[in-house]
């Protein structure tokens, strides 16, 4: 697709939809935070957490992706992809809103509304980055993929002191202020879709089928899952560990977050410098940077060591994700976009599901295992980063224009 007659999507539309975003992720944070004490009231054991997280990233992998081709096709058929979106949030919002007030009512009601609200919810995973890739022209992608991201990574940071504050409180008011927020704050995407029609965009080519874009796309995917399984075992397994040798419990809610600083501050650059080098190069250097971070925080001496190994591991995901999401929309970039980036989703949702399963089964907690994960993300990332390698030196399956 030729991109010169695109124009440039505004920053401030990437960092409204990055409001979107840390808005989805703390509703997300809200409802884990909550969810054994809505399956105790619903007459479940709390001991169900874990499989009701698994089940819904299960229901994660399937709706991005169809969610995703729902996208592109609403992109080719009506020209828009905001009231796809809007329609699905308000069902979503009111899913959640209704939660904490129904639950009582018994599993079939609480596990329903729960089912809804992930089913739904998708609407703000992949559709965002579709939108934004059908007006963006491709030099924009990866400073509007780092802006965008960036509502991910406050939504990350503030988690821990959400977990803190809410886990003793009722659940009925954060889920009504978070389900009438995100509501009102997707409501905008109606006007910014608008706005951005006004911009000129290029004739698309020839639309590949799905079956073509996603033979090119698997050994991509196959990277992106291996550099995901990294991050979720070095963030989520082994950092609160990490930072226990040196701190106290309490002083996790401050240090936690630092992985998440880096996160954003690594970004900037990373955007950059893929427009001198290309995404996937970058993409492979930030894997082997974030897998040294993992080392040195694996290893780390001190307290002051580690949170700069942390500040390191979480600028490393940082660029790899940009990257991904990047190299994800170039993949579909002609009517696609919505099928490359829920199979994007659907990578990072399997990641998740392996990670909560791995924490189920116990091994974290078993000493004999705490070797093997200390170095597991020092592995996957190593690995990602050599399979995304292979493919960069790929010529037909390049995938960034």
């Amino acid at each position: 697709m030729n991109d010169t007659t695109r124009a440039a999507v505004p920053a401030s539309i990437a960092l409204y939809m990055a409001v979107v975003q840390f808005l989805f992720v703390t509703t997300w944070t809200i409802y884990v935070v909550f969810l054994p004490k809505l399956l105790e009231t619903a007459g479940l054991p709390a001991s169900y957490t874990p499989m009701i997280l698994i089940i819904d990233q299960l229901v994660f992998m399937v709706m991005d992706i169809y969610v995703g081709v729902a996208a592109d096709r609403a992109q080719r058929t009506l020209g828009k992809v905001g009231p796809l979106m809007i329609g699905m949030t308000l069902v979503s919002c009111v899913a959640f809103l209704l939660l904490p007030f129904f639950a009582h009512l018994g599993a079939v009601v609480a596990l329903g509304l729960m089912l809804t609200w992930v089913v739904t919810s998708s609407a703000l995973r992949a559709p965002p980055w579709v939108l934004l890739s059908k007006y963006a022209a491709a030099p924009s992608v990866p400073r509007l993929n780092t802006l965008l991201l960036c509502g991910l990574a406050a939504g990350g940071a503030i988690s821990p002191y959400l977990g803190i504050v809410l886990k003793n409180a009722d659940p009925r008011l954060p889920f009504v202020l978070s389900s009438l927020t995100l509501l009102a704050a997707t409501a905008g995407i109606v006007y910014i879709e608008r706005r951005l029609s006004l911009n000129p965009v290029a004739p698309s080519s020839v639309a590949p089928e799905p079956a073509e874009l996603v033979g090119r796309t698997w050994p991509f995917l196959l990277g992106l899952l291996l550099l995901a399984a990294g991050f979720q075992i070095h963030f989520s397994i082994n950092t609160a560990a990490q930072f226990l040798k040196f701190a106290k419990p309490a002083d996790l809610e401050w240090l936690m977050p630092l992985f998440w600083v880096g996160f954003g501050v690594l970004m900037m650059p990373g955007s950059a410098l893929c427009k001198r080098f290309g995404t996937l190069q970058v993409l492979v250097v930030s894997a082997v940077l974030g897998a040294v971070g993992a080392y040195l925080a694996a290893n780390a001496g001190s307290l002051d060591m580690l949170i700069a190994a942390q500040l390191i591991a979480g600028g490393a995901w940082g660029s790899m994700l940009m990257c991904g999401f990047t190299a994800a929309m170039a993949a579909g970039r002609t009517g696609r976009e919505g099928l490359a980036l829920g199979l994007l989703f659907a990578a990072l949702a399997f990641a998740t599901l392996s990670r909560i399963a791995t924490v189920m089964a116990g091994i974290p907690k078993q000493s004999a295992y705490a070797p093997l994960l200390s170095m597991a993300p020092v592995a996957c990332w190593l690995a990602g980063a050599l399979v995304i390698g292979l493919l960069a030196t790929r010529k037909s399956a390049a995938l960034v224009a």
